[in-house]
């Protein structure tokens, strides 16, 4: 490590184990992470995580600067009813239980359009997977979208749903998202990814998505221009060297690509977990503890920095405090407002509806840093010097379930009831 990055972290780096510090040193002096050394830093606890996390901070400085970005935006999962039965998945239903829905393209229009209304530049759309869908329905509901809202960007349709629309229209993957990319799609959510470990995805969901088909959505979505986020869900039966074999793969398609945005470290929901809740896989974990969660997102800082630059604590899964903590360990985005989410919220998440903009940059400010909006392809919107806070709409929001719905709603209420066709 050089004179001047050892000058510039507290002394506290010389206590570390040997392994920990020549791995932080040579990251502060510019070199990659290598896998073996990940391996050490993926094990990190005491002291050693905390100089992990605040070398983590230098790099986010040094790699993305002082500016904290949040995306005005909502959710809409139009639909809960799914073909497949992955056991982390608390928001599917089958097509023959009373609580399935499917939102019309009419509603799903409606609520983009609600959502530009209040000052969302994008909407994110995912869903089930249900029985019988038409090949082409992904193609017909973005184009309905951006026939109606032609400036609001549409980042839909996991790799899963990417997987599942070309199946159905028997066009190829390469062919089914130029299709997407020509009616209006603007970027794809790097979900579906879980642990990219064949053996662990099959004790979690057999028969979802394997690696090699997400491995593929993914990387011809970037040869067609089409920019995606990556992910991964973590908490669960996986071990430390799963998170940096995931981490190296990444790395890797971005070094080939540079079609990735950011990457978002997602912990399991756990509570209502099918594979937790009804102990459906041996050795199941109840969630990430805190611990993992800083280690995780330092780890993602000190690998992929170099090359993805963005690096997301999701409020969603880890609530707004924890994420803000996040700040100080490598994180330099703080997502979306949402407005309203179900995937999470079926889970047992607590924090699956709105963060007011107001809130974001609250808590950004109170971190120490400068909030910035930003768009999907993180170009800044606007930056908030000290004492600029406009008003929106969404930071008077009383009642936001009243306002736009819910989860809860939509599976109480017969308006949207699925019937299989």
């Amino acid at each position: 490590m050089s004179t001047g990055a050892a000058g510039s972290l507290p002394t506290a780096l010389d206590a570390v184990a040997p392994a920990v510090r020549r791995a932080l040193g040579r990251a502060l002096d510019g070199h990659e992470v290598t896998l073996d050394e990940a391996y050490a830093l993926a094990e990190t606890r005491g002291r050693d995580l905390q100089a992990m996390a605040m070398v983590a901070d230098e790099m986010r400085r040094r790699q993305a600067g002082d500016t904290v970005t949040f995306v005005v935006n909502r959710n809409i999962n139009f639909t809960n009813v799914c073909i497949k039965h992955c056991g982390f998945c608390a928001f599917s239903r089958d097509h023959r239980e009373e609580e399935g829905y499917l939102l019309p393209i009419g509603e799903v229009v409606r609520r983009a359009r609600e959502a530009w209304d209040v000052g969302a530049t994008e909407v994110c759309i995912q869903a089930g997977l249900p029985p019988k869908l038409d090949g082409r329905f992904y193609i017909d509901l973005t184009r309905a979208l951006k026939a109606a809202l032609p400036d609001l960007h549409l980042h839909a349709f996991s790799p899963e749903e990417v997987l599942y629309g070309s199946v159905r229209s028997g066009l190829s993957i390469k062919d089914y998202l130029t299709e997407l990319r020509a009616a209006g799609l603007g970027t794809l959510p790097g979900t579906s990814a879980e642990v990219l470990d064949q053996e662990i995805r099959d004790r979690i969901a057999r028969g979802r998505i394997t690696v090699d088909q997400w491995i593929e959505v993914i990387t011809t979505a970037h040869a067609l221009g089409i920019r995606t986020t990556s992910t991964i869900m973590f908490g669960h039966v996986e071990t430390p060297a799963h998170w940096v074999r995931h981490l190296g793969l990444l790395r890797a398609i971005q070094k080939d690509t540079r079609g990735f945005t950011e990457f978002v470290p997602l912990s399991l929901i756990h509570s209502e977990a099918p594979m937790y809740a009804k102990k459906l896989v041996d050795g199941i974990r109840p969630g990430a503890t805190g611990i993992e969660i800083i280690r995780m997102h330092a780890l993602a800082r000190l690998m992929l920095g170099p090359t993805f630059r963005n690096i997301q604590a999701s409020w969603v899964k880890e609530g707004p405090k924890l994420a803000q903590l996040l700040l100080d360990a490598g994180c330099n985005d703080l997502g979306g407002t949402l407005i309203n989410e179900s995937i999470s919220t079926s889970a047992g998440a607590s924090y699956g509806q709105l963060v007011p903009p107001a809130e974001l940059r609250r808590l950004i400010r109170d971190a120490g840093r400068v909030p910035a909006q930003r768009d999907t392809l993180y170009a800044l919107l606007h930056v908030y010097e000290a004492g600029d806070d406009p008003d929106s709409i969404l930071d008077h929001v009383e009642d936001v379930e009243q306002r736009f719905g819910s989860y809860r709603q939509l599976i109480a209420s017969g308006e949207f009831r699925f019937t299989a066709r």
